[in-house]
């Protein structure tokens, strides 16, 4: 049952209200890494309630009922077990043991390009973005720190291989779900999606091989601590065999627990108090992801993403049009819902319609839905792959943002796509 709380209009001007209350006060502040988030989904989320009609019991419902939607709820799980991950595999040596392994193996002008392709490796694998992020992110602030890099750089460098493998492999749920709401084969659609973001995987490698370059040599440590890297041997084999990540890092926490009290770095109190101060360290993105399910869900309720499909499919008069419009609506349905998969899923249905009305294939149907969406999921500080990378290094989201190339670049070759292909 679909709760009404005013119109389209009014349903989104509380993003807009987030929106602009973010860039002007991080203009005021002169700092765009200074203004807290969770602050500013706060006024965001007032501002929603006030404005919905019906009785107050009835807003703060709907409300409630985005904030503990299931697909909420699981993403506070893997931060809370990722942030329990990160704080006992630091407390052991862990990271430090698998920096010092990478360090002794990649030359220093491989380091952001072995760094991407390890991610995008790993996504096609695992078919997962945030299970990338996870595996990769500590490791790749560790090789940050010993090598000088901005660690926001490194960060950024993940995620954006964590995309790759998001939008292209067999096993993502985005992928899934962009060939049903199509109807053609994952086959042919990984086919047409590969020629659009191959020339982006070869530019972006290209950057961090130039970039590279400037790394400067590092001593490579003396001795390497193998039985230290075991646990993220095993959170990367058991990702790589497409276990539940949950699964994942639940098992990462236990080999963290038993290697360090083998080793004497804990004490039963000293590994609850390692995996506290990880979790800790995840309180703000826990606060934002409730306080963006909250408020995207009375966006959805209050008929905002009816409006948007309105508005955008009135007006199309050729298959390019058509395209452009597909690709519109997955993209502000994501910014409406910070969720790439559940963007497909929503839009699915009338791209489609417009795909069969205006003979768009069905296999670059399935595409654009794919790559749009990783695009703009990509590029939210809200969303859950930024989130976790920021929580993960200690950084702003809005830190990482401007060092995220490849989604840039995917997201160009994807347009020059649909502008230039004629069919």
């Amino acid at each position: 049952m679909r709760t009404k709380v005013g119109s389209g209009i009014a349903a989104l001007s509380p993003l807009a209200v987030f929106l602009v209350a973010y860039l002007v006060s991080s203009l005021v502040a002169g700092d765009f890494y200074r203004v807290p988030i969770a602050a500013v989904f706060l006024l965001a989320c007032v501002w929603a309630v006030i404005i919905a009609p019906g009785p107050l019991a009835e807003r703060i419902e709907t409300f409630s009922r985005g904030a503990g939607h299931p697909n909420v709820l699981l993403m506070i799980w893997i931060f809370l077990l990722a942030g329990a991950f990160a704080g006992t595999a630091k407390d052991i040596g862990a990271i430090d043991a698998t920096v010092a392994l990478t360090l002794g193996i990649v030359p220093p002008g491989m380091m952001f390009a072995g760094m991407f392709l390890t991610a995008c490796f790993i996504s096609m694998a695992v078919g997962t973005s945030v299970g990338t992020i996870v595996a990769l992110v500590p490791i790749g602030a560790g090789l940050a720190q010993a090598s000088g890099v901005a660690p926001a750089y490194m960060a950024a460098i993940i995620v954006g291989g964590a995309f790759f493998g998001d939008n292209l492999s067999f096993i993502s749920d985005t992928t899934i779900a962009a060939t049903r709401a199509a109807g053609c084969e994952m086959r042919d659609k990984f086919r047409t999606n590969l020629r659009i973001i191959a020339p982006a995987v070869v530019v972006v490698t290209a950057i961090y091989l130039f970039q590279g370059r400037s790394v400067a040599d590092f001593d490579a440590p003396a001795a390497v601590n193998w039985v230290k890297i075991l646990p993220y041997l095993l959170i990367i084999v058991l990702a790589l065999l497409g276990r539940n990540v949950t699964l994942v890092l639940s098992l990462g926490i236990l080999a963290n627990a038993v290697i360090g009290f083998v080793a004497g770095d804990f004490s039963w109190v000293g590994w609850l108090e390692s995996a506290g101060k990880g979790i800790a360290g995840m309180s703000d993105l826990i606060i934002v992801t409730l306080l963006a399910g909250g408020l995207l869900e009375m966006i959805r309720a209050g008929g905002g993403l009816d409006l948007i499909i309105t508005s955008l499919t009135r007006h199309i008069s050729s298959k390019r049009g058509a395209k452009a419009t597909i690709a519109a609506l997955v993209s502000l349905a994501n910014v409406c819902t910070a969720n790439n998969t559940i963007a497909i899923i929503t839009t699915g249905g009338i791209a489609r319609e417009l795909a069969d009305r205006y003979r768009v294939d069905p296999r670059k149907t399935a595409s654009i839905l794919d790559t749009f969406s990783c695009l703009i999921q990509g590029m939210l500080p809200y969303g859950a792959q930024l989130l976790m990378a920021a929580g993960l290094t200690g950084l702003s989201p809005a830190a990482i943002i401007p060092f995220l190339y490849y989604p840039f670049v995917m997201g160009l070759c994807a347009i020059l796509a649909i502008v230039f292909q004629k069919d």
